[in-house]
Formats: structure tokens, C-alpha cells, sequence
């Protein structure tokens, strides 16, 4: 019994830590669950809730609890393990799946699963090995994640503090409008909160969240950088075409694709 669970874990251990082709193709797969599961939920949120997406949510919920088992075993440091904060929004995944009639005002709370998306230092280092591009806009894609993960929380918060009040908030879509005209700061005026919660929420998103907003756009559309650490000065982000460290003037090697 215990030669059993010390090669089940090994073989854990190498689909989850290893380098093999089958140990990244296994890592690849749970990134296109976890890319499908928050494109499932953020779509069975625009609709009324059926048995059928209770049905999808438990299958979904038992994926996630077993990848969340499975990795809790192979760490060697179980105490940290539940100090990370990715830890933490699987477990609220998991439970708001598995009783969403306990705690509906809470399901927006599953849209936090996109945040374990490259999470992973094991994950990342794939696929800067199989795709030079994601090693080229590594920054870039990150945050588009942020962003977009940003935007559904704000939203989800919205939908679930004023569809049942607000009459102009009827669907996530009416939610999702005002929240992205507001973030934007066009502010057509059409949609309002209402309420104490409603204009508390409205000073929240103008003034936090326009700053994040703004924050994440700018790191998205900035000039690309050269991820080289430099021996000297330690400085590890440079111009794309730089020959020289701008912080000390070494002489640095990036790598190029040769003259376009």
C-alpha cells in the first residue's frame, strides 16, 4: 500500500515538476481546462442557471479539487503551500461550485480561477521554451490577464449588488457596459448605482479602479522590452535594440531576429 502511494506520487511529481514532452503537454492541458472552465463561467453567468450548468459546475468543481489535492500532496512545504493566494481563490472556486445555492451572491468569486492562469513558474517555463512569442511578450500577455481579470471582477461586484435594486442593471452585459464606461472614464450616464452601496461602489471603481485600469492599459501598449540581466548592475529590462545597459554602459548580448 504505502510502494503504491510513494509511485503515485512520483508519477505526479513528473507530470506536474518534470521536464519531459508528456509533463508539458500534461501542464498545457490544464491550462485549456482552466482557459475553457473561466470561459464556461463567465458565459453561464450572461443566462439564467439550468441543471445542466450545475451538472458542468460539480464536473468542473471535481477537476479542480483533484489538481488541488494532487498538488498539496507532491509539495514538500505544505505550510507555505497555504500561504500562496493562489491556494486560497481555488478554494473559494471550489466551494462556490460546489454550493451555488447556498451562496449565489457570491458566484462572481469564480472568475478568480483566471488568476491562476501562468501562475505557474513550471507552466511559464514551457512556454517560453515551445513559443518564442510568449517568451517575446511575456509582459504583455500577463497583463492582458490582469486586465481582463480585473474587468469581471468589478463587474460580477456591480451585477450582484444591483440587479435585484437597480432597474437599468438587468443582465452581467448591463453590468459589464457601466463598469467598463466607468473604468474608461466616458462615463455616459445612462447607468448609475443607486443606493448607499451603489455610490459607495461608484467612489471605489473612480478612484481605485480607474488608477489600476489606466496602470494595466499603459503596461499593455508600452514599447516592448528585452528581458537580459545585466552582470553588473543587475538591471534586467532593456530597449529591444539596446547594445548598452542604460543604468552602468556595459555592453549587453540581446538576442535578434536580424534585421527585418
Amino acid at each position: 500500500m504505502a510502494s503504491d502511494a510513494r509511485a503515485l506520487r512520483g508519477t505526479l511529481e513528473r507530470y506536474y515538476l518534470g521536464r519531459s514532452r508528456n509533463a508539458r503537454r500534461f501542464r498545457f492541458l490544464l491550462l485549456a481546462f482552466d482557459v475553457a472552465s473561466i470561459a464556461f463561467f463567465i458565459g453561464s453567468s450572461l443566462i439564467p442557471p439550468t441543471r445542466w450548468i450545475y451538472i458542468v459546475d460539480g464536473l468542473i468543481a471535481l477537476v479542480i479539487l483533484a489538481d488541488f489535492l494532487a498538488r498539496f500532496w507532491i509539495t514538500d512545504e505544505k505550510k507555505r503551500f497555504f500561504l500562496r493566494f493562489t491556494t486560497w481563490t481555488d478554494l473559494i472556486v471550489i466551494v462556490t461550485l460546489l454550493l451555488p445555492a447556498f451562496i449565489e451572491s457570491f458566484l462572481f468569486l469564480r472568475v478568480l480561477r483566471a488568476l491562476r492562469l501562468l501562475r505557474s513558474y513550471h507552466v511559464l517555463r514551457d512556454l517560453r521554451q515551445q513559443y518564442a512569442y510568449f517568451k517575446r511578450n511575456e509582459d504583455i500577455i500577463q497583463s492582458v490577464i490582469n486586465l481582463f481579470v480585473f474587468i469581471f471582477i468589478i463587474t460580477a461586484l456591480v451585477y450582484v449588488l444591483q440587479a435585484r435594486t437597480n432597474p437599468n442593471i438587468t443582465s452581467y452585459i448591463d453590468a459589464l457596459y457601466f463598469t467598463v464606461a466607468t473604468l474608461t472614464t466616458t462615463g455616459f450616464g445612462d447607468i448609475t448605482l443607486q443606493g448607499s452601496s451603489g455610490r459607495l461602489l461608484s467612489v471605489i471603481i473612480m478612484v481605485v479602479g480607474v488608477a489600476l485600469f489606466v496602470r494595466l492599459v499603459q503596461t499593455i501598449f508600452r514599447p516592448p522590452k528585452a528581458r537580459v540581466r545585466c552582470p553588473d548592475c543587475g538591471l534586467s529590462l532593456h530597449d529591444t535594440d539596446a547594445v548598452h545597459c542604460k543604468h552602468c554602459g556595459r555592453v549587453i548580448d540581446i538576442e535578434t531576429e536580424g534585421a527585418s
